[in-house]
C-alpha cells in the first residue's frame, strides 16, 4: 500500500472533521465571525513564515534531488503565491506589522511549527517532508468541496480560491507522488516514523481550527497573592 492511503487511513477523524468544522462550515455560508478570520490570518502568518523556512532547510539537506528540487519549488510557491495573497488580506483588514508582532502566538500555532522541526531534528528530510504534507493536501480537499458553493462575503470566498484551483490541485498529485515513492526507499523504521509525523500533523490541523474558532490564549497559571511574595 502506498504511503499517501496509509497514511490517510489513520486520520479519518481528523481529516473529516476538518471538513465539518464551524470555522469551515461558516466561513462558507458567510457568519464566521470577522474576529476569528483575523485571529487566524494572524497565526497563519507566523506558521506559514517558518513552513517556507522548512521547506529550505529540508532542500539544504536532503541528497535527494527530486526532493530538492520539490521543496525549493514549494518555498519559491509560498512566497510568490500564499503569503503574498495573504499581505493583501492583511491590508485590506488593518491588519499592521506592528499588530502581527504584538500578537502572542497561540500554543496550537507553537506546538505545531515545533512538532515540524522535530520531524527535521529528530528525523530525516523525507520524516520532515511527511509531516508538511497534511497542510497543503488537506487544504486543497477542503477547498474542493467549498468550491462548490460560494461564500456571501467576499474575503472569505477569496481564501476558498486560492486553493480551489486546478494548478493546486495538480500541485498536490505530484507532491504525494513525490512522497509516496520516497516512502517506499526508506527502511520499515523511517517509514512508521513518515507516518506518525503525517498523523500528528493532520491532528495539528484540525486543531488549528479549534485555536481559530476558539481565539486560543495560553493558560494564565494559578493566581498569584502579592503580600506572600513580600
Amino acid at each position: 500500500m502506498k504511503f499517501s492511503e496509509k497514511a490517510r487511513q489513520q486520520v479519518v477523524p481528523y481529516w473529516e472533521g476538518s471538513f465539518t468544522h464551524p470555522f469551515i462550515t461558516e466561513l462558507q455560508a458567510g457568519p464566521l465571525d470577522p474576529a476569528i478570520f483575523r485571529f487566524y490570518l494572524i497565526q497563519d502568518a507566523y506558521y506559514l513564515q517558518h513552513f517556507t523556512h522548512l521547506y529550505t532547510l529540508i532542500a539544504a539537506q536532503t541528497q535527494e534531488p527530486e526532493l530538492k528540487a520539490y521543496a525549493l519549488q514549494s518555498a519559491e510557491g509560498l512566497a510568490q503565491g500564499e503569503i503574498a495573497i495573504r499581505h493583501d488580506f492583511f491590508a485590506e483588514l488593518n491588519i499592521s506589522t506592528t499588530e502581527l508582532a504584538a500578537t502572542t502566538i497561540a500554543p496550537t500555532t507553537y506546538h505545531y511549527v515545533s512538532h515540524m522541526y522535530r520531524q527535521l531534528v529528530e528525523g530525516t528530510p523525507h520524516v520532515a517532508i511527511a509531516g508538511m504534507l497534511p497542510c497543503p493536501w488537506l487544504y486543497q480537499e477542503v477547498a474542493q468541496q467549498l468550491k462548490q458553493r460560494k461564500s456571501p462575503v467576499p474575503i472569505y470566498q477569496r481564501w476558498i480560491d486560492i486553493y480551489s484551483g486546478a494548478d493546486n490541485a495538480d500541485d498536490q498529485r505530484a507532491a504525494i507522488a513525490l512522497i509516496d515513492r520516497l516512502y517506499d526507499q526508506r527502511m520499515p523504521t523511517e517509514q512508521q516514523q513518515m507516518l506518525a509525523a503525517f498523523r500528528i500533523s493532520s491532528q495539528m490541523e484540525y486543531s488549528f481550527w479549534e485555536m481559530a474558532y476558539h481565539l486560543e490564549a495560553w493558560p494564565k497559571g494559578a493566581k498569584v497573592d502579592d503580600t506572600k511574595q513580600r
